[in-house]
């Protein structure tokens, strides 16, 4: 049953989700581009407590990102450079290698409040300058059935031949 979309969501009524990881990463934030009815458009709410980030320093070698910041203070970690950010400010990271990687970290004492946008492909390789990983990822349909998602290091590469019946 496909989901009804709207023409119009107010953020004060999407259903956030809370969540930790270690020391550095907490959010409380939702994606909602698809209950806008968006297949190729990403959008997300994102709430970001102080001391904290809602990612890993990462670049995506094929989706575009924007982010607008709706309330707080932080740095946008780009590339080699680190930004002040507050609200009222948009940065961009488009897609390309390690020198787009981009990383929003709450600096200030009170909650950052940004939206994030994004061109949604249907395969994307991300790259996580920091712990030297990758993610390689596909969503062809929806669905998990046709999904393809994989977190690994260059050092695990294998040969286009290993394992190849016959090869």
């Amino acid at each position: 049953m496909a989901m009804e979309s709207k023409a119009v969501i107010n953020t004060a009524d999407l259903k956030l989700e809370h969540w930790t990881q270690g020391e550095l990463y907490e959010s409380t934030d939702k994606s909602f581009g698809a209950l806008l009815g968006l297949a190729g458009l990403g959008v997300s709410y994102n709430e970001v407590p102080p001391g904290k980030s809602g990612c890993p320093f990462h670049n995506h070698h094929v989706e575009d990102e924007l982010f607008y910041v709706i309330a707080g203070t932080g740095e946008y970690r780009f590339g080699d450079a680190r930004h002040a950010i507050k609200a009222g400010d948009v940065l961009g990271a488009p897609a390309g290698g390690p020198e787009t990687a981009h990383q929003l970290i709450n600096t200030g004492t009170a909650t950052l409040v940004y939206l994030g946008i994004s061109t949604m492909a249907k395969t994307e390789i991300v790259e996580y300058p920091d712990s030297g990983k990758f993610l390689a990822k596909t969503n062809w349909d929806g669905t998990e059935a046709r999904r393809f998602r994989h977190v690994g290091r260059p050092e695990g590469d294998l040969d286009y031949w290993d394992g190849e019946p016959g090869a």
